[in-house]
């Protein structure tokens, strides 16, 4: 376009060249004069020409580096627009991704927290890196404090042993005790802890209080032993009684007739043979308990009458209530005093240098729960599965009835009966329908 520019202007140039030239050598009359004006003619015309292309040239130049520039200008403006829409459109997908991965932690936060069981991660230095709610309840910790440090802080035994060893658990159970000193019977399971590419990061515990449910399987146990006993028990009663009448009857008769120096002898075959009547008729309550006779028991003055009566002069020991249940309950009242007296008096022999009884009621769901706590020694853990067996006591001269007879009185009822023992002392716990 510019050269078809350049061609014009040297077509006028010459045109008036010509024009010039015709109007000097008409003018001229001299050949010599004449030559000079066309010389001079033709060297001017050349010259402003040539300058005229010149800047003509350079004006197209600079107009088409400013087109250059322009587009140059132009087009990095659209690149640098682009740029910017692609960078709105990678934030925005970050934003999702971000929030994507947010819910998705929440999700997995919320699944965590609402399981049932136990659950704790650890890494390959056995370090906790997660663990959740249910966790921190069954084990007796907190999360804060326990987060980023060793495992053996919050596990112990057979648990520890086997992440220690980096083994895979499908199902064990073992006991655990935790920080309060707590006993705990636990179901639970290890497996490994894997990242993305299926490499081993750590460890998995997961785990289920089945503390309850072992008691529950310990007193279904101990009333199948307790009714075959039952059974056995009223058998020998039975068989013992009449024995034990006819013996009675030559008893006295042999007090009347005797002479004065057997006299004794006779008073005491009597007091051996009430003893004996005494424990037959033990193992008639426990074996054949009568049924209750259900009716209205106001609770705070039965308890309190009951450890002021069995509280011992002058042995250090202090009683303490706390009544939030009920008020009222309908129950078999001579029935409960006899169940209630030997737990009290159990307390009492457990504190022989003096200490507390803490007697409570609360409600808890349609029952009331009467728990009786003493600051004696407690009961040796090995011992604890064998005190409702009749016939097994530690004390002296005891006849190991008292706690099979309240076992069974307490289960005539509808109710059941625990215990929970440490150093610290021992706790029966006796749950009974308020109706």
């Amino acid at each position: 376009m510019a050269g078809v520019k350049n061609f014009i202007i040297v077509l006028l140039i010459l045109v008036l060249a010509v024009l010039g030239l015709n109007f000097w050598t008409g003018w001229a009359k001299s050949p010599n004069l004449k030559f000079l004006l066309i010389v001079i003619t033709a060297t001017t015309t050349f010259f402003l020409g040539w300058s005229f292309i010149r800047l003509y040239s350079r004006a197209n130049a600079r107009e088409a580096r400013a087109s250059e520039t322009g587009f140059m200008a132009g087009t990095f403006h659209e690149l640098v627009s682009k740029l910017k829409e692609k960078e709105a459109e990678l934030q925005r997908l970050r934003k999702m991704a971000e929030e994507r991965a947010s819910l998705l932690e929440i999700s997995s936060e919320n699944i965590l927290e609402s399981v049932s069981s136990g659950v704790i991660s650890l890494d390959g230095g056995l370090r906790v890196t997660k663990a959740n709610g249910r966790a921190e309840k069954i084990l007796e910790f907190r999360r804060e404090e326990a987060l980023g440090g060793p495992a053996e802080s919050i596990l112990s035994g057979p648990i520890l042993d086997s992440l220690e060893k980096n083994e895979v658990v499908e199902r064990g159970e073992t006991n655990l005790r935790t920080r309060s000193g707590k006993a705990l019977w636990l179901g639970f399971s290890i497996s490994p802890l894997l990242d993305s590419g299926g490499k081993g990061i750590g460890q998995i515990l997961v785990f289920t209080d089945l503390t309850g449910l072992k008691r529950l399987e310990r007193q279904a146990e101990l009333r199948k032993r307790l009714s075959s006993l039952g059974e056995l028990s009223a058998g020998m009663a039975h068989e013992l009684r009449n024995p034990m009448g006819v013996i009675a009857g030559y008893s006295k008769m042999l007090s009347k007739k005797a002479p004065e120096e057997l006299r004794p002898v006779a008073d005491a075959i009597e007091k051996e043979i009430a003893a004996m009547d005494s424990i037959i008729n033990g193992f008639l309550s426990f074996a054949r308990p009568r049924e209750p006779a259900p009716a209205p028991v106001r609770m705070e003055p039965f308890l309190r009458a009951l450890a002021e009566s069995a509280l011992p002069e002058g042995g250090g020991i202090r009683v303490e209530f706390s009544f939030n249940g009920p008020e009222i309950i309908r129950a078999d009242q001579v029935l409960l005093r006899q169940a209630f007296t030997n737990l009290i008096q159990n307390a009492f022999q457990a504190m022989p240098e003096g200490g507390t009884l803490a007697v409570s009621t609360a409600l808890s769901d349609e029952f009331v729960v009467i728990k009786f706590r003493d600051s004696g020694p407690g009961i040796p853990e090995e011992i604890r599965d064998k005190i409702f067996l009749p016939f097994y006591t530690t004390k002296e001269g005891g006849t190991g009835l008292g706690l099979a007879i309240t076992h069974s009185i307490v289960q005539s009822h509808g109710g059941a009966i625990s215990v929970e023992s440490s150093d610290a002392g021992t706790m029966f716990s006796v749950k009974l329908p308020v109706g």
